[in-house]
């Protein structure tokens, strides 16, 4: 069998998922060159940007706007590539010439307010916040820096006032009920504070819509709980948002400090650490596919005036990894404090951006000192062993995943992935019966989980056993997902192996629908198309096989197969690379 080991599927572990491309790792960096006019400079910035070479970019805008002062084009691009640099002082006297300009006033107007905040010269950040056009993100983000800039200049009561009263859209809520929480307790007053901190915890509505605000309300009222020593509450309120925010390993290692008589780290206590939580929030309310560069721009400001926050630089360095920008992600996550509850997420991301990049001995070392640290979790032990995998260093893969069962006195549903990964490091080492005891574990413990269902069906497939049960198994993992292309290609090539043809093709042409760039996937359904004739068929999806670059090996079977075709080709054991390596992370 060949199988090809790429991002494990145990990523999910780390709280939240990340798109990584490898486009971008093999990219070489584009070089300044001076431009010949501005449409040469403007261009070649666009591109630079686009690229996420941001420096390279910064310097193309400013031969454009060398050529021509004041093309608002240009300065806009100027800007908002300066602010995605985090470059906030270069970005000031660029803003201030774009600020009555509506379709930028949004970030123009932000960026002036966040400096003069940073500045202390409150008057000034005021006469900022006066939007022509506001929609409603600009409202609410212009009323919550307002009164925090009330608040810093002794104006309390009024800056909770004006807070309150403010009135919009639904999903306001969240973020007013947090920052009246966060004035209310600043100014002393705990009752009101608290009353804040509940409302804001019970709309569960708007913490799903905005889960990372969410978070923070979890951590400052567990913090507001343990200075009023009520240590017990706190344990229960981190203790609840970890069923609500499921994965999210930074509440679990807070509960566990804090259960061991440890504080958490929050704490906001001037109007510019507050400030930079308002953008910190409505950065991670925006962060969807697509927006992502504007979040990071939010995210940027909210560092300029806290530059320490260790959940604002875990947030941008994931950002820079989905624009796939890994060397400033690896810059990012190295930023984040060891003492810090999300030092543990950011590290494993950072193993995870090494081994996209192919840097596998450096993603391993990176998780075996991480492992010291964290002795007890399994998601880190996981991702090390999946690193082995990936070198196809499967003796050391299983050695770990050994070591983390030892662990496990009692299994609990969540373990199903340790069993599940051992299971695939005894198959790779040709020790099928345990392989098989550890995947019957997995699957006693998550019956319903397609990745096990997938794996051991397929593999009792590839070795005439248990044939009903094993395809029921496969299908069972299709049906669950029908929209993974890996999973319906193993349902396909099952029914290959059982030499149901016809069916095989049905199902084959919709995995390679959903996957079409898959060399494996189309060398199945070229292998299926000859068998029912369909030769002139098979050739073009064997060819296209060829075109998705597989592995040396296939790719001599697949050249063999275009000259002479499938029955001159010694029938061997195939394996399903992509659509029966369970292990492959789909973010």
């Amino acid at each position: 069998m060949r199988i090809s080991y790429h991002i494990p599927i145990f990523t999910a572990l780390i709280t939240c998922n990340v798109v990584f491309s490898s486009l971008a790792f093999g990219r070489a960096p584009q070089q300044v060159v001076p431009a010949g006019s501005f449409s040469g400079a403007y261009l070649a910035g666009r591109v630079a940007g686009g690229d996420q070479h941001m420096e390279i970019a910064v310097d193309y805008f400013k031969q454009a706007i060398a050529y021509r002062p004041k093309n608002v084009m240009a300065l806009q691009d100027l800007l908002l590539t300066t602010l995605s640099l985090g470059d906030i002082k270069s970005a000031v006297p660029i803003a201030q010439k774009l600020k009555n300009n509506p379709a930028i006033e949004r970030f123009a107007r932000l960026v002036l307010a966040a400096d003069a905040i940073k500045r202390h010269s409150y008057k000034g950040a005021k006469s900022e916040l006066r939007f022509k056009n506001p929609s409603d993100m600009d409202r609410l983000a212009a009323t919550l820096l307002d009164a925090w800039i009330d608040y810093g200049r002794g104006n309390k009561s009024a800056a909770i006032a004006q807070m309150a009263k403010l009135r919009g859209p639904l999903w306001y809520d969240l973020f007013l009920s947090y920052h009246l929480a966060l004035m209310n307790e600043l100014a002393g007053r705990k009752v009101e504070a608290e009353s804040y901190y509940n409302r804001a915890l019970s709309d569960q509505a708007g913490g799903a819509a905005a889960p990372d605000t969410y978070e923070r309300v979890i951590v400052a009222y567990a913090s507001f709980l343990i200075k009023q020593k009520r240590r017990d509450e706190a344990l229960r309120v981190l203790n609840d948002g970890e069923v609500i925010l499921s994965g999210r390993s930074a509440l679990k290692i807070m509960r566990l400090r804090v259960a061991d008589g440890g504080l958490i780290d929050f704490s906001i206590k001037t109007p510019q650490q507050a400030a930079s939580e308002v953008f910190y929030d409505l950065g991670t309310a925006i962060n969807r596919d697509g927006t992502e560069s504007f979040a990071r721009i939010y995210i940027q400001m909210g560092l300029s005036l806290d530059p320490n926050n260790d959940i604002a630089l875990y947030q941008l360095a994931d950002i820079y990894n989905k624009l796939n920008n890994p060397i400033k992600a690896i810059e990012t996550y190295e930023k984040i404090s060891q003492k810090s509850a999300y030092y543990r997420d950011a590290h494993v991301r950072l193993a995870l951006t090494h081994l996209e990049q192919k840097q596998q001995d450096r993603a391993i070392a990176e998780l075996v000192s991480l492992q010291k640290l964290f002795p007890q979790d399994h998601g880190v032990s996981i991702v090390l062993s999946s690193a082995y995998m990936q070198k196809k260093d499967f003796a050391d893969a299983l050695s770990v995943m050994q070591q983390t069962i030892a662990t496990i006195s009692a299994p609990k549903k969540s373990d199903w992935v340790v069993f599940h990964q051992s299971g695939i490091c005894l198959e790779r080492l040709n020790q099928w019966d345990k392989a098989e005891a550890d995947f019957r574990k997995a699957l006693a413990l998550r019956p319903d989980e397609p990745e096990v269902l997938n794996y051991l069906g397929y593999s009792l497939i590839d070795r005439d056993r248990n044939l009903d049960e094993a395809l029921d198994m496969v299908k069972k993992a299709a049906a669950l997902r029908p929209n993974d292309g890996f999973i319906v290609d193993s349902l396909g090539w099952a029914y290959y192996k059982l030499r149901r043809y016809s069916e095989a093709v049905n199902v084959l042409e919709k995995a390679v629908l959903l996957q079409p760039m898959d060399p494996t996937i189309n060398d199945h359904l070229g292998d299926a198309y000859w068998r029912v004739g369909r030769k002139l068929e098979a050739t073009y999806q064997w060819q296209h096989a060829i075109d998705g670059k597989p592995e040396p090996e296939e790719l001599k079977t697949l050249q063999e197969k275009l000259k002479h075709g499938l029955d001159s080709v010694a029938e061997h054991s195939k394996s399903t690379s992509k659509s029966v390596d369970q292990t492959s992370a789909k973010d």
